[in-house]
């Protein structure tokens, strides 16, 4: 069982329309909503490649029953949220049809009491001992110390779990000195942690920092791992024009897939690098087009080298 934590979950909608332009009423020709924020994208795609999956965040009000029914409804996974007083937010995406550009509206997450992180902390201890590996992705919603992915990380390696951090900014900063298995962020996050734009550069100096490995989303361009076994760069055969939201979501379910599985990190890059390509090609984050993930796979160009033993 793999569970993934979103703190700050949401429900997912996208709007299509002919052509997204300034100042101009528009005419959404399809909707679609799905339960969103980061680590429920993460639980959905594992879900779909065949693993259990328990989910853990917080949920409240009419919209975080919405999320609970479609994610009760979605075969192996498992509700664990954590109830709070304020309603889940809202992200809205909308999908230039015409160019394939999309534009990201997020709103703010709840208020999280003192109380409620406490419950939610004592929750997420319940959950750990009969996990094989645990995400902690996404921002924090408002009153969550910012601290709280360093206080997740700690309890995880105290039971045992692997944890993979996938977040930003300073809760990345503090997550990192907790010593996770494994973050995940794309190449801006990482500069800012480190503050160098030399991507293979800053991927050693966070591991410096503690994260155990690194591996960095490069984008289009594939992923860029320093690990304890080697280093590796992970490229698709070509640039996919598409929706680009959730990719690194579906990235972060490669790897958590490879990762329970045994896989060597060769083989996990090309499962994460075919898994964020497919992704680009689907309606919506927390799915990916299956006939071009599975032709993608043995596609992948994965260089570098392990280290010596």
């Amino acid at each position: 069982m793999i569970l993934t934590v979103t703190l700050n979950t949401a429900l997912d909608i996208t709007y299509r329309v002919r052509a997204l332009r300034p100042h101009t009423s528009h005419r959404v020709t399809e909707v679609t909503e799905r339960p969103g924020g980061k680590g429920l994208n993460v639980a959905r795609v594992l879900a779909a490649l065949g693993h259990e999956v328990t989910v853990t965040g917080f949920t409240g009000g009419a919209t975080g029953r919405t999320v609970q029914e479609q994610l009760t409804a979605t075969p192996g996974l498992a509700d664990a949220l954590v109830p709070v007083a304020g309603p889940t937010r809202r992200t809205i995406a909308v999908v230039d049809t015409a160019s394939g550009d999309t534009t990201q509206l997020n709103e703010p997450g709840p208020t999280v009491t003192p109380a409620e992180w406490s419950a939610f902390q004592e929750a997420y201890e319940d959950l750990l001992p009969s996990m094989s590996a645990v995400a902690l992705c996404g921002s924090l919603p408002p009153g969550v110390p910012v601290g709280a992915y360093a206080v997740l990380v700690r309890l995880a390696r105290a039971a045992g779990v692997p944890v993979l951090l996938d977040t930003s900014g300073e809760p990345l900063r503090r997550g990192v000195a907790a010593r996770p298995d494994l973050i995940k962020p794309n190449a801006d996050e990482l500069a800012e942690l480190t503050g160098s734009h030399e991507p293979l550069r800053a991927t050693q100096d966070a591991r410096r920092r503690g994260a155990t490995a690194v591996v960095t989303s490069l984008g289009a361009d594939g992923l860029l791992a320093a690990t304890p076994e080697g280093r590796w760069r992970a490229t698709p055969p070509a640039h996919l024009h598409g929706n680009p939201t959730g990719a690194g979501d579906s990235a972060v379910a490669g790897l958590l897939s490879g990762l329970v599985d045994r896989l060597p990190w060769p083989t996990r890059l090309s499962h994460a690098v075919a898994l964020s390509a497919a992704t680009v090609l689907a309606p919506v984050a927390g799915e990916f087009d299956r006939a071009a993930y599975e032709e993608l796979v043995g596609r992948i160009a994965v260089t570098g080298e392990a280290t010596a033993a």
